[in-house]
């Protein structure tokens, strides 16, 4: 086994759901993990200007924030990074404010997992990427794959993984509640692929609705994309409002063909095959 020197590690939000379980990875891998939340600022010369790294764990809307606030006590070697789920406007802001080690991480799952096996995380380099090497073998160590990606990227897929997909789940959710769907009946009688649906929306409402709309709302292109889907939601109701099949099999056939070219069948056989777990269980925070 390769041996690791210890880093003193401070996390600024480390007390929430994800920095407790990024504290709980790095304390047992024989990490000094430090936690600064609200009431720990007046000792920020002594958590932030001796830690070898300090992660940025806060709200999408307080990052930039607490990034600009953090920064003034870090040393020129401390390297600085953060994992929310928008990288670009925390990116810019580390790399403004802070001279030394800059990252963007950008953990693909929520904080219910208890290890990083087989999950995925988002890195978005910014400034001497080597000072990091040693969190990111870590990780991997772990099992976790590394997608490495520029802020910009990232952010234009996020609105799609996740913006899109939450607004879509949650519409859906809405839907269901106002019309007091019999959930429990509804699945006494469902395919697999429906119950995955219920489960998969079952978890988003069993997280912070705080999270589930910060998400949604985190940046503009979000809530533009999420127009444009809700302007198709709306074309292709007003086809069937007018009985159209023909007009109907034209999108369909038009979709068709889109995904016949781009996607992997394999995964989604996968995803039927997945079991599908009681929602007791699916308590996770989203991504």
């Amino acid at each position: 086994v390769n041996y690791v020197k210890p880093r003193k590690v401070t996390i600024i939000g480390g007390r929430g759901r994800m920095g407790k379980f990024f504290t709980e990875q790095l304390s047992a891998a024989g990490h000094k993990v430090s936690l600064l939340g609200n009431q720990d600022w007046q000792d920020a010369n002594r958590l932030l200007g001796e830690a070898d790294l300090v992660l940025v764990s806060v709200p999408i809307g307080k990052t930039v924030e607490v990034i600009e606030r953090a920064a003034k006590y870090l040393a020129s070697t401390t390297a600085l990074a953060d994992i929310t789920s928008i990288k670009t406007a925390p990116v810019q802001a580390m790399l403004e404010y802070h001279p030394g080690p800059v990252m963007g991480l950008h953990p693909m799952f929520g904080p219910s997992v208890t290890s990083f096996s087989k999950q995925k995380v988002v890195v978005c380099p910014g400034r001497k990427d080597d000072s990091f090497q040693w969190l990111l073998d870590f990780i991997a160590s772990k099992g976790a794959e590394l997608i490495v990606s520029t802020p910009q990227e990232h952010d234009w897929l996020m609105v799609i993984v996740q913006a899109t997909r939450h607004f879509s789940r949650f519409s859906l959710g809405v839907f269901l509640a106002e019309e007091k769907i019999d959930i429990d009946r509804s699945l006494s009688m469902s395919s697999p692929t429906y119950r995955q649906e219920i489960d998969i929306v079952n978890r988003l409402f069993a997280q912070s609705p705080h999270l589930c709309a910060d998400i949604i709302l985190a940046t503009e292109e979000r809530c533009q994309t999420i127009g444009r889907l809700a302007s198709t939601y709306t074309r292709l109701a007003q086809i069937v409002a007018q009985k159209d099949k023909a007009a109907l099999i034209e999108e369909f056939e038009a979709a068709q063909s889109f995904f016949v070219k781009s996607s992997k069948p394999q995964q989604s056989n996968y995803a039927i095959a997945a079991p599908i777990l009681p929602a007791s269980v699916l308590q996770a925070t989203e991504v």
